[in-house]
């Protein structure tokens, strides 16, 4: 009987795992299924694009995994058994079991749920493709009259905010954050930023945290009164709950705790990969949740699962977080380079420079996801057992 690995989730983590572990792994002995609620591979770095109302290409998980053995289910995880080591997923069909011997969780993060009253009844988020359509048809609504509120003042809040003032400029953007706009950025990125802001008419309340949405309008803590059609919340991002329902050990974030090869602490058979995982980074300080931090806990925990089943030398992935690139509309972007301890260097790239950065990496991140065969040693491992350890086929 073949080795099943499930893998929960085909974002930036989950995609990039399944296609090494395709390339790595004989047929022979392994089975690689693949779960996931769309059909489709999702940019969610460019799910504020979407929401301000652009077309974005189409990615078929189907022609992503096609030639390479990989089963693809589309549906949606509804409960992981780590004990019966078994996943229910729902479907058009309804409720059916997985079975796995090795399963790779990578089902990443949605929008927090900050406690806020009126947040989850009425504002809107792009963290899943779904909320960004949702929010695109409430901004087609609006037309070119209405008010829009942004909450939050990380990179998320500042890609959207810049995206939808420059992508529909009748609106009246505003963004609200508790801190400061871009605040962890160096001098020069955040000038830069303050100034783009400022040319798209983005009116910016810093230290203004926002304690009720309402279905009109939002309320700072100062008792200051946002009118709003649609409110934005994108102030940070969490786990789904049904990481710490399953019975792994987790951070009180909801991340799941691993060692240093991604395994879980709790059930060595569990991997995790991209937001999920709770992961240290090599300056000992825990990774952000981020599309960088996807890609090289992603790879760890791969090249763990191929380790660990073939008997193969597990490669040490470096977990650094050395950059971020920040979107300001189709025409202008931030690339700002961070030191060791993850701190904003005084220089970065701006302007037309950081746009043809930031839009290279994600165009060889897609390219690399359709050409998964490329790369990569042609011969695939062998189940490890008394007979044979390691053996490439």
């Amino acid at each position: 009987m073949k080795h099943r690995i499930v893998v929960l989730g085909a974002g930036y983590a989950g995609a990039f795992s399944a296609a090494y572990l395709a390339r790595r792994l004989h047929a022979d002995d392994f089975e690689i299924t693949v779960v996931n609620a769309e059909p489709d591979f999702v940019e969610r770095l460019r799910n504020h694009q979407l929401a301000a109302g652009q077309d974005l290409r189409h990615l078929p998980l189907a022609e992503v995994f096609a030639g390479t053995g990989i089963r693809l289910r589309v549906a949606r995880v509804s409960e992981v058994d780590v004990e019966r080591r078994t996943v229910a997923v729902v479907d058009g069909d309804g409720v059916d079991r997985l079975g796995y011997d090795t399963l790779l969780y990578a089902l990443g993060s949605t929008a927090a749920d900050p406690g806020v009253v009126g947040v989850v009844e009425y504002a809107h988020h792009v963290a899943a493709r779904p909320a960004a359509l949702r929010l695109r048809a409430r901004l087609d609504e609006l037309g070119e009259d209405g008010q829009v509120l942004v909450v939050g003042g990380n990179l998320t809040a500042i890609e959207a905010a810049a995206e939808l003032a420059e992508s529909r400029p009748g609106l009246r953007i505003t963004l609200a954050t508790r801190g400061e706009l871009g605040g962890a950025l160096g001098p020069k990125a955040r000038a830069h930023l303050l100034r783009t802001f400022d040319r798209l008419g983005i009116a910016v309340h810093e230290h203004t945290p926002i304690e009720r949405v309402e279905e009109t309008a939002a309320v700072a803590t100062d008792g200051t009164v946002f009118a709003s059609d649609a409110t934005v919340w994108a102030a940070g991002f969490a786990v789904h709950p049904i990481a710490a329902a399953s019975g792994l050990a987790v951070e009180p974030n909801g991340q799941i705790t691993v060692d240093s090869q991604m395994r879980s602490v709790s059930h060595p058979d569990v991997y995790v990969a991209g937001d999920s995982a709770f992961v240290v980074g090599d300056n000992g300080r825990p990774l952000p949740m981020s599309c960088a931090t996807a890609g090289s806990s992603s790879r760890q925990a791969a090249a763990a699962i191929v380790g660990d089943r073939t008997g193969c030398k597990i490669a040490v992935v470096k977990q650094s977080y050395v950059a971020n690139h920040i979107s300001l509309g189709r025409k202008d972007a931030l690339f700002q380079l961070l030191d060791g301890e993850w701190r904003a260097k005084p220089g970065a790239l701006t302007g037309w420079t950081a746009v043809r950065v930031k839009s290279a990496t994600l165009w060889i991140s897609v390219w690399a996801l359709f050409h998964p065969t490329l790369g990569m040693p042609k011969h695939r491992y062998r189940m490890a057992t008394r007979e044979h350890d390691a053996v490439p086929a």
